[in-house]
C-alpha cells in the first residue's frame, strides 16, 4: 500500500509540474501590417533584432501594399501598421480604425527606366515624363496592388492628364504585385516604372535599368505608423503595439533607421513626430 501511496503522490507530482508548464506565458508578441518596401529593401531586419532585444516583444510583420495593410487593420488582423500613403491613412484615421498617425520617415520615388531611354524622359520633371511614355506607349509595369507606390503612380498619371482606360494595351502591364516582383519584370522587359529608392538600392536584378528622374518635389514619400484602435477590435495588443511605436519614433529607433545603408547610401530618413 505505501508502494502505490508513493506511486500515486509521485504521478499527481509530475502531473502538477507538467500543468504548470503547460500555463507558461507565451512571449510577448505584434502583427505589424506594412509595405513591400519596408520589408523588401531589408530595413526590417535592421530594425527588428534592436526592438525585440530592449522591449522583449517578437514582431511578426505582414508585407503587404498599403492598401491592404489597412485593410487588415481594418479587420484586426494586425496591432500596428506601418505604410505610405497619406491620403489612405487619413481616411483610416478618419474612419476611427486609428486615433493617431505618427511620422517616421521618408524615402522617395524614382522612375526607373532603359539606359538608352527610349520615350526621352531623362532629367525632366515626373508629370511630364508620364505624359511622354504614354504618347510613346513605351513599355510600363506597374504594380496593381493598391500600395503606395501604385497609388502615386496613379496620381500621377492623372496629373498628367493620361487617362489609363482609354490608352491601356501592351505597353502597361499591370502585375498586382509588389515592389520586388515589379522590378524583376521591368528588368526583363527593359520597361519603365515607379519605383521607391529604398527597394531600387538594395534591388541586384538590374539588367539594363536604371534612374532616369528624381528629385521632383511630388516624389516625397512619407511613411506614417498606427495603432489599430482597440475600440474597434478589443484582441488588439495596444501596450505592446504602442511600445514600438514609441521605439520607433525614440533616438534608439530613429537612429537605427538612418543607420540603414547599401553601398553607403542611407535609404531611409527619419522624421519622426513625438
Amino acid at each position: 500500500m505505501d508502494i502505490l501511496r508513493r506511486g500515486l503522490l509521485t504521478f499527481g507530482l509530475l502531473f502538477a509540474l507538467g500543468a504548470a508548464s503547460g500555463v507558461r506565458a507565451e512571449p510577448a508578441s505584434i502583427v505589424v501590417a506594412s509595405t513591400t518596401s519596408t520589408e523588401q529593401s531589408g530595413l526590417f531586419k535592421q530594425l527588428l533584432p534592436l526592438f525585440e532585444a530592449k522591449s522583449g516583444i517578437a514582431v511578426k510583420v505582414v508585407a503587404l501594399g498599403t492598401g491592404q495593410a489597412l485593410d487588415a487593420g481594418r479587420r484586426g488582423d494586425a496591432d500596428v501598421v506601418l505604410v505610405h500613403d497619406r491620403p489612405a491613412e487619413e481616411k483610416f484615421l478618419a474612419e476611427g480604425f486609428a486615433t493617431k498617425r505618427w511620422d517616421v520617415m521618408y524615402n522617395d520615388f524614382v522612375l526607373i527606366g532603359p539606359k538608352s531611354d527610349p520615350a526621352g524622359v531623362r532629367g525632366g520633371d515626373v508629370v511630364a515624363a508620364f505624359g511622354k511614355l504614354a504618347a510613346a506607349k513605351a513599355p510600363f509595369v506597374s504594380r496593381g496592388d493598391r500600395s503606395g507606390t501604385h497609388s502615386a503612380e496613379l496620381r500621377t498619371w492623372k496629373e498628367a492628364g493620361v487617362d489609363l482606360a482609354s490608352v491601356r494595351g501592351d505597353w502597361y502591364r499591370d502585375i498586382g504585385q509588389g515592389m520586388g516582383p515589379a522590378l524583376n519584370t521591368a528588368s526583363a522587359l527593359n520597361a519603365y516604372l515607379l519605383a521607391d529608392r529604398g527597394t531600387w538600392l538594395s534591388f541586384k536584378n538590374r539588367g539594363d535599368l536604371t534612374i532616369l528622374v528624381e528629385g521632383d518635389k511630388r516624389l516625397f514619400n512619407p511613411y506614417g505608423v498606427m495603432l489599430v484602435n482597440p475600440a474597434k477590435h478589443p484582441t488588439v495588443k495596444a501596450k505592446e503595439g504602442q511600445a514600438f511605436i514609441d521605439w520607433l519614433i525614440s533616438h534608439d529607433g530613429q537612429a537605427a533607421i538612418a543607420s540603414y545603408k547599401i553601398e553607403g547610401k542611407e535609404l531611409f530618413f527619419p522624421n519622426a513626430s513625438r
